[in-house]
């Protein structure tokens, strides 16, 4: 029998829950699964879209090993905030497993994770990766490189965590939570991607993610990545 996960993921003000559903559920359901949301401290936080979440575990009682650390989509703030910086970057070190998606591999950035890696993200921000050291690859599928697994927004969340579940549980057990899970996506419109969407829409979904996000201009959050990258 495998020994049972410890998973951490980072929940905070504003988290995308669409980031993290997928570890939390592929990974949460495992047997004996122990399962952390992390956060400075216990008090609720209130995710994206409207989804109050009370935190688990404040970062000072994080496990010491963690067999996966996850982080979704995260406000801009918290991206460059030092104290969710160094823990991120000292419980990374400490798991065996790093998945990163969405917004979320902007903090990976900030934490030092990225220099030198392969790493995807959504199309919307993915030019921003080059700041960290990384070497961007679009198309928003999961990329590996070590022991970090990046990937863009919502369903890859999902696709990630059942390759990281099959390195450490193996590949049996990953296809039985696919099945169990029956995730097996159907978009009925087939605007996934930019690819599939055309320019014209990527291009009218550019400006809706610049308004919701606040970065328009985006100069502001390049500015706070540098600097926080720099630290």
């Amino acid at each position: 029998m495998s020994k049972a996960l410890t998973v951490g993921i980072l929940v905070a003000p504003g988290y995308a829950v669409c980031d993290v559903v997928g570890p939390q559920t592929v990974l949460g359901v495992q047997p004996g699964a122990e399962l952390h949301l992390l956060w400075k401290n216990r008090e609720t936080v209130t995710g994206w879209p409207t989804f109050p979440t009370v935190p688990t575990t404040d970062f000072a009682h994080c496990p010491e090993e963690l067999d996966v650390l996850a982080v979704g989509a995260v406000a801009p703030e918290v991206v460059t905030d030092p104290e969710v910086i160094e823990f991120f970057k000292d419980a990374a070190s400490r798991a065996k497993h790093v998945i990163a998606v969405c917004g979320g591999v902007l903090l990976a950035g900030t934490a030092g994770l990225l220099a030198g890696r392969r790493a995807t993200t959504n199309f919307h921000i993915i030019e921003l990766l080059s700041a960290f050291g990384a070497i961007p690859v679009e198309g928003g599928e999961v990329v590996r490189d070590g022991n970090l697994w990046t990937a863009g927004p919502a369903s890859a969340s999902y696709e990630a965590a059942l390759l990281v579940l099959a390195e450490l549980s193996g590949e049996q057990a990953a296809r039985e939570a696919e099945l169990d899970l029956e995730y097996a996506p159907h978009p009925p419109f087939g605007t996934g991607s930019p690819a599939l969407a055309g320019p014209e829409m990527t291009a009218d979904s550019m400006r809706r993610m610049q308004a919701l996000l606040n970065l328009d201009p985006a100069e502001s959050l390049r500015d706070g990545l540098r600097k926080a990258a720099s630290r």
